[in-house]
C-alpha cells in the first residue's frame, strides 16, 4: 500500500498488535540525533499526540535505509551541554517512541519529516534540547486518511503496537545502548 493509498476497513481492523522479528533485523537499529526543533504545531493541537521534530540534516540515516511509514524504538531528550535544564529525571530517561517518517499525506507535507512521539508526559517543552532516537522496527506504511478521527485511531493503535513489540527482550536491551546518555 503506497503513501497515497486510502486504508480500507479490512486493513485497519486486521493489523497485528506485535510487529517485527524477536530481535531488530537489518536495517535496524537506525540512529538519529539532533536538536529538537519546532514542527508544524499540529501533533498536540490536532491529534492529541505531541511530537518532537528533528532537523532535516539528521534524516539521511533513515532516508538511506528505510521506506516512509510509522516506526518504533527508543528516544532520549537531554539538555545541550553547558545549559541548565527544566526537565525532570524521568524526562531525561530513555523512553519508548513512535515515529512518523515521510510526507504525512493527510497534511500534504512538501518535505519529508521525522516526527517523534515520545510515550511520556513531559511537563515542559524541550525545543533546542538534544534528542537521540534509536529506530528499531517498522509498524506500517504511510496512509492517506479520509478523516482526522481515523488517523487518531491508528496513531493510538500504533502506540500500543510499539509498546508490545518493544516488550520483547531483544528490544528492551536497547534502552541501555551506549548511543544514549545513561
Amino acid at each position: 500500500m503506497g503513501p497515497d493509498a486510502i486504508p480500507d476497513e479490512s486493513f485497519r481492523t486486521t493489523r497485528p498488535d506485535i510487529v517485527g522479528p524477536d530481535v531488530p533485523d537489518v536495517p535496524f537499529p537506525i540512529k538519529l540525533s539532533g536538536p529538537v526543533q519546532h514542527g508544524f504545531g499540529r501533533g498536540s493541537k490536532d491529534l492529541g499526540c505531541p511530537t518532537a521534530n528533528l532537523p532535516d540534516d539528521s534524516l539521511p540515516p533513515m532516508i538511506n535505509a528505510a521506506k516512509t511509514g510509522v516506526y518504533y524504538g527508543y528516544a532520549q531528550v537531554t539538555p545541550s551541554e553547558g545549559t541548565t535544564s527544566s526537565l525532570s529525571d524521568q524526562d531525561v530517561c530513555v523512553l519508548p517512541m513512535v515515529m512518523s517518517f515521510g510526507w504525512n499525506p493527510f497534511y500534504h507535507n512538501e518535505r519529508m519529516t521525522a516526527e517523534i512521539h515520545i510515550m511520556h508526559e513531559f511537563k515542559t517543552d524541550f525545543y533546542g534540547y538534544d534528542m537521540k532516537a534509536l529506530v528499531l522496527g517498522y509498524i506500517r506504511p504511510e496512509l492517506q486518511y479520509t478523516s482526522r478521527e481515523a488517523l487518531i485511531e491508528d496513531i493510538e493503535f500504533d502506540k500500543k503496537v510499539a509498546l508490545k513489540s518493544m516488550a520483547r527482550p531483544g528490544y528492551e536491551k536497547y534502552m541501555s545502548d551506549p548511543f544514549f546518555t545513561v
